[in-house]
């Protein structure tokens, strides 16, 4: 164990082995892999950090410490020492005045730990007083060590040299969050060199230094670096340009720049060039560590080259501001050679972007229109019009995970698609933004209009809204977006012509559940939903299809849907939303020209109460309450697809009627007493009644609190809907009525009633053991469809009517579960016989519908609910 890692193991000695404190080290070692500045020292102090929570250890090179000098500052005041550096001003300055000065000057000088209330004073004495001027390499704080006498461990350390290489600052975040810069500069003196490390709150002391200035180092801390001797600065560390020393007594710098045709394979160069392209950053995975890269492309008289960045440095590109057409200075690239070819590499030298004297480098842009197949590293600038979302697929070679993006780009020409791959399909891209595309290749494409496409590679550079564009340009692009936006809904509904992709913006008023069906072409699973969209000027209807069936859609929010095909069908018009469409959701305040969603309803539905709906009534709306709530069920369709159903009652002022919920709506949750607002839902006439459905444009939402308010409670619509009669006084049609009769001529052989699953013809008294075949139609099975029934008279005062109970309301009378019932019966026919006798002469309060039966000629009841039972 080293030395310094000793130090710090012997601090939680009494609490690890030092195997242990070792394993531990080689276990977080890898958060710190992208901090060049952390070494094993460091990783050590985590570890003791860790385990004894010690603050107040701090590892220079991922703490940042807070500037605490307002909240601790002290003012000067007046000693005896000072008053004789006051006395010689006292002509020009009060007392008061001599020290807010002083004070001044040690706020601006919080960091500069060289100066002292000696250092605040004289600066004052030299604005008014003219005395012999100071050699600043004189003075005691500028005393050097030499660098080459320099060991590990030293502290407190002082050194002047020359500046042979700075660094491009790098942000990085230390493991507790905290965000920070590092930068690294090469000093030199004749005895030695040494890096230092200047953090966050020392980079200040960079903003006139460069290279081949001569710098004081002072109060830093000397350790082993990962390319050999370490100064680590402090917050309060000196580092400043010496601006008397003698130049004679330091090495040489001299700043020698290599034409790019004459870089050699590894070697550090110095170059002066033109960015004539920036394709995009790539990432990568290596040994499971992700990583990023980007490069620059240059030239200059002599050439051009490729110059690299990896990881932190790849965010230069970004904070330096740098484009295609720059001109930059790079100081200290590393000259790689791969497969012949020659690139540099950036590691600890820096990018100096200026105004430098290199040739200027015009790129040819092409107009769209005049592109065609096998054109090559082609430039064209134009209008995003058309954009796709980022598509991800499985490469065949290896089964990695890979993506993909289109787009339009448009000029005054014509129009192209461009295909980015990879990282680049992660640009942020909008329909509208200028897009400048630098090294594309024009390829056949029997997919698209024009017949060709662009497609792009790791080369290829795309600039979103550059700035350097002249006013005609904008002009023009100006023009082309114009012609982009999106079109009200009544417009699509003029079309005379299907499979024309258009964009439109509105609020969905409603969303269908998600339908799976089978392709008759390959036998593949498809998936489809509709929703409605409307912005005032008309209601549309929209196909989601597959992927676009996972869109959360919400009734009421507003979105822009891009790239929609418009779809005839035999009496509508519609749009389908495919892979190459796209739905944004839009914030209010982008959707602030959109009526709101209630005026929209007011605008497309009408208000019905129950009792004036027609079966031919459309686009109305109904609020009401929830009065009863069916077990959801499953059927078949014909085409052996399985589905949902489930009924609800719903009431309000004015009748009660019964409601079916489809596939996703079957599975919702309903409370009676509930208050729904139903919108466009179909009507259909079964059995006599009015019902609805609730199908693919239907929505069901809250009612606001004006319709609330004039839907009355759920007890007192139980009032107005249950309406208690006598059996005299029912009538053939009646709905809800609520009865009270004492239960007679009770049916007790007939509990069970079997059917065939097939045909639903009623099975009769035939054997079941196994499968069975239905005499009927022919088909067997091994479960017939089992229903329990009562059959039964109910008499009151005034007369008497037929009745039966079905399923769950034999359940309620005979105090046993289905199963139960079934079970007991399959085995013994007549063993519940007696408890059925029971019933005889028992009253019961029903809820139930009249229904006329043609065969007797007779009115008979059909019970929804038992509200009472009196023995």
């Amino acid at each position: 164990m080293e030395k310094e890692i000793l130090e710090q193991y012997k601090k939680v000695e009494d609490i690890l082995s030092e195997e242990e404190f070792l394993a531990e080290m080689d276990e977080i070692r890898p958060e710190f892999e992208n901090l060049p500045f952390m070494n094993e020292e460091d990783i050590a102090k985590e570890v003791v950090k860790n385990h004894i929570g010690a603050d107040e250890i701090q590892s220079s090179e991922n703490s940042i410490e807070e500037n605490d000098e307002d909240s601790s500052f002290e003012e000067i005041v007046m000693t005896d020492e000072l008053l004789e550096k006051y006395n010689q001003v006292k002509d020009h300055l009060s007392e008061e005045e001599f020290l807010a000065k002083m004070n001044e000057l040690k706020r601006e000088n919080a960091h500069a730990s060289f100066m002292n209330e000696e250092t605040f004073a004289d600066t004052i004495i030299g604005e008014y007083v003219d005395n012999e001027n100071e050699f600043l390499t004189e003075r005691e704080e500028y005393s050097s060590d030499n660098i080459g006498l320099l060991e590990p461990g030293d502290n407190n350390k002082s050194f002047t040299g020359v500046v042979k290489i700075i660094s491009n600052p790098k942000s990085f975040t230390t493991s507790k969050g905290k965000s920070g810069k590092v930068c690294n500069v090469d000093v030199e003196d004749k005895t030695g060199k040494i890096r230092v490390v200047l953090w966050t709150e020392n980079i200040k002391h960079l903003k006139n230094i460069s290279e081949g200035d001569i710098v004081h180092v002072g109060d830093v801390d000397i350790k082993d670096g990962y390319s050999g001797l370490e100064a680590t600065m402090r917050p309060r560390s000196v580092f400043e340009k010496v601006v008397d020393a003698n130049p004679n007594d330091y090495p040489i710098y001299k700043e020698e720049i290599t034409p790019i045709s004459d870089v050699k394979p590894d070697t550090t160069v110095n170059v002066i060039a033109r960015i004539v392209r920036i394709p995009p950053v790539r990432s990568y995975n290596k040994n499971g560590k992700d990583g990023k890269v980007g490069s620059l492309e240059l030239q200059d008289a002599s050439g051009t080259i490729s110059y690299t960045l990896w990881n932190k440095n790849v965010d230069l590109i970004e904070s330096l501001d740098l484009n295609d057409g720059d001109t930059v200075k790079i100081l200290q690239a590393q000259v790689r050679e791969r497969n012949d070819e020659k690139s540099l590499s950036h590691w600890d030298g820096r990018i100096i972007k200026g105004d430098f004297d290199v040739p200027d480098f015009v790129h040819e842009v092409s107009k769209i229109g005049d592109l065609d197949d096998g054109d090559s590293d082609v430039e064209i600038i134009g209008v995003v019009s058309k954009i796709q979302d980022v598509r991800k697929f499985i490469r065949k070679s290896d089964q990695s995970e890979g993506q993909l993006r289109n787009f339009n780009i448009t000029d005054d020409t014509g129009s192209i698609r461009v295909t980015l791959w990879g990282d680049a399909a992660d640009l942020d891209i909008k329909k509208g933004d200028i897009v400048k595309l630098i090294g594309g290749n024009v390829v056949y494409d029997e997919y698209t209009p024009e017949g060709h496409s662009i497609n792009t590679n790791f080369s290829t550079q795309i600039t979103v809204n550059p700035t350097n564009l002249s006013d005609d340009d904008l002009t023009l692009f100006d023009s082309i977006r114009e012609k982009l936006q999106p079109i009200p809904i009544e417009q699509v509904m003029l079309y005379d012509e299907d499979g024309v992709d258009v964009d439109v913006m509105g609020r969905i008023m409603s969303v269908g559940g998600v339908r799976t069906f089978e392709r008759q072409t390959d036998g593949s699973v498809g998936h489809v939903r509709s929703a409605s969209l409307s912005d005032g000027t008309h209601v549309v209807q929209l196909s989601l299809w597959d992927d676009k069936t996972e869109i959360d859609l919400n009734v009421g929010d507003a979105y822009l849907v891009e790239n929609a095909r418009v779809k005839f069908t035999m009496d509508s018009i519609g749009l389908n939303i495919g892979s190459s469409s796209r739905i944004v959701k839009l914030s209010e305040e982008e959707a602030k020209f959109l009526p709101s969603f209630e005026t929209l309803e007011k605008m497309i539905y009408e208000y019905r109460e129950i009792s004036d709906l027609d079966e031919y009534d459309e686009n109305i709306f109904i609020v009401a309450r929830i009065f009863e709530v069916f077990d959801a069920r499953e059927f078949e369709r014909d085409d052996g697809t399985k589905n949902l159903v489930r009924n609800i009652e719903i009431a309000d002022n004015s009748q009660a009627i019964r409601v079916s919920l489809w596939g996703d709506d079957a599975k919702r949750e309903f409370d009676e007493g509930e208050a729904i607002k139903i919108q466009n839902p179909r009507i259909d006439f079964y059995n006599d009644q009015l019902t609805l459905s609730v199908g693919e444009s239907t929505a069901i939402v809250k009612p606001s609190d004006e319709e609330l308010m004039n839907l009355p409670s759920f007890d007192e619509l139980k009032e107005a809907i249950y309406v208690p009669k006598d059996i005299e006084a029912i009538e053939d049609e009646d709905f809800n009525v609520r009865v009270t009769g004492t239960l007679q001529e009770i049916v007790s052989d007939r509990l069970l009633l079997r059917k065939c699953p097939n045909c639903t013809n009623t099975i009769g008294n035939i054997e079941l053991d196994g499968e069975t075949t239905c005499e009927f139609c022919g088909e067997t099975f091994d479960e017939p469809n089992t229903t329990i029934m009562i059959p039964a008279t109910l008499v009151d005062d005034t007369g008497e009517i037929g009745i039966t109970f079905f399923d769950n309301l034999v359940e309620d009378l005979l105090e046993m579960s289905k199963e139960e019932i079934v079970n007991i019966v399959t085995d013994d026919p007549g063993a519940l016989d007696g408890r059925i006798e029971d019933l005889e002469g028992i009253t019961v309060e029903v809820i139930a519908n009249v229904r006329y039966d043609e065969y007797n000629e007779d009115r008979k009841l059909s019970p929804k609910k038992i509200l009472q039972k009196y023995y």
